[in-house]
């Protein structure tokens, strides 16, 4: 098996849908001899924010001298992304290898009579495999989605981490907040310090109780902890404090003031591994891991003259902190917005968030079979008495939004990370002529 033949086996398997539950991963990990228990794990869960705090985490890991191993999901442009060591892609050859181990396992499993794992079940299977193998000192481990029945729900971890929790996948977590909540917290592990991003009092009080059942020492970070010092289209500098922990001038390159709260979180997931594991993480490695993360796609500066900002603000609470970036970074420039948002989301909830910023909008599908026709969803923002035009071809939407933008107007591209993957490659080429 090569490495094109492994990614179309991964990729096969999504018609076997999302099934949550452990039976299934967890019979096919013994099988691979149960690499997952090889590893120091920090386990990560939130509805948003959370590939932000993997991403600072995963770095302040890297300049405190360990290898650390990144698992993320989704992949923007290579699907290698979703599992890195110190910043560096999985090898083709290791997950060609890798794939054909566990294709052959996946068999045994359809012999004896065992349904067929998922494509995220696969693909968290060579992310263990790998990390084992290769040794890691740390893994950080993004959690797929909700927590309790995720199949990266295996890992003891060292610190569990519970990022910004709002509706989305409602039809699989739940309804309430409460009901989402109690699936993140799935991931706390009794005796494991617990670091939770401020959350609404429903959400909170789910993640207390769960935190009580279990011992878990909980660590809540607070927008008291964080002290703004500047912020512009360059990065940010923050003052962060807590308890006996005092950090001045620290830097980001992310953009937002949620990235604020996200580095608070990280700061804080670094300082309780330090604190209740014992693990050597000096100031000086969290404050240069910080200052060099990278978070692609998410209030991604990737041009000026125009500006053209990418994010896959994909729920409500991403979308209003797009438009709050809008608002703060750049007041005062015409908009043009290329909108592409998967059905199944809060479309409508979206479109109020962004609509009104936006002089003009184009419409197009994002390269997923959940998306929105781009005509269906050019209605809904005329209805919000909105210009603008449906163009399905993400590549001619992208180059139609250029060609009509000044060189002080701002490009946004937004509603999808599956849109947002297609633009990035594009731009590279459109960008440099």
């Amino acid at each position: 098996m090569d490495y094109l033949q492994a990614l179309d086996y991964i990729h096969g398997t999504w018609k076997f849908g999302t099934k949550l539950g452990l039976e299934n991963i967890s019979y096919l990990l013994q099988l691979l001899g149960n690499p997952h228990k090889k590893l120091r794990c920090i386990h990560i869960a939130g509805t948003n924010g959370k590939g932000s705090v993997a991403a600072m985490a995963a770095s302040i890991l890297d300049k405190a001298g360990y290898k650390t191993g990144l698992f993320i999901s989704p992949y923007l442009e290579d699907f290698r992304e979703r599992i890195q060591i110190n910043g560096n892609y999985i090898q083709k050859d290791d997950l060609a290898r890798l794939t054909q181990t566990i294709k052959q396992k996946v068999e045994q499993m359809l012999a004896e009579g065992r349904p067929h794992p998922t494509e995220f079940e696969i693909v968290t299977a060579i992310g263990f495999c790998y990390f084992a193998e290769q040794n890691v000192d740390y893994a950080v481990v993004e959690v797929g989605l909700g927590g309790r029945l995720d199949s990266t729900n295996l890992i003891d971890p060292l610190v569990s981490v519970i990022t910004s929790i709002d509706y989305d996948h409602k039809d699989i977590l739940g309804d309430t907040l409460a009901k989402i909540a109690y699936e993140k917290a799935g991931i706390i592990k009794p005796g494991r310090p617990v670091v939770v991003y401020p959350q609404q009092d429903e959400a909170m009080d789910v993640i207390k109780q769960v935190c009580q059942q279990r011992q878990a020492p909980l660590i809540e970070v607070s927008y008291n902890d964080i002290k703004a010092i500047d912020d512009s289209i360059e990065g940010q500098h923050f003052n962060y404090n807590k308890r006996n922990w005092a950090f001045d001038s620290l830097y980001i390159p992310l953009l937002g003031k949620h990235q604020l709260m996200n580095a608070a979180t990280a700061i804080t997931t670094a300082l309780a591994m330090r604190e209740y594991m014992g693990v050597a993480i000096s100031d000086k490695a969290i404050a240069e891991g910080l200052s060099v993360a990278e978070w692609p796609g998410r209030l991604e500066l990737v041009h000026r003259q125009p500006y053209v900002l990418l994010d896959g603000a994909h729920n409500p609470q991403g979308a209003q902190s797009l438009a709050d970036a809008i608002k703060n970074y750049f007041p005062h420039n015409r908009v043009i917005m290329v909108l592409g948002i998967l059905a199944d989301k809060d479309v409508h909830a979206i479109l109020e968030n962004l609509v009104p910023l936006a002089a003009y909008i184009i419409t197009t599908r994002p390269d997923s079979p959940r998306a929105m026709e781009a005509e269906k969803l050019l209605a809904l923002v005329k209805e919000m008495n909105a210009q603008g035009q449906a163009i399905d071809d993400i590549e001619c939407a992208v180059q139609a939004s250029l060609d009509m933008a000044g060189q002080d107007d701002l490009v946004v591209i937004s509603g999808s990370l599956y849109l947002i993957g297609s633009v990035r490659t594009y731009l590279k080429g459109a960008l440099t002529h």
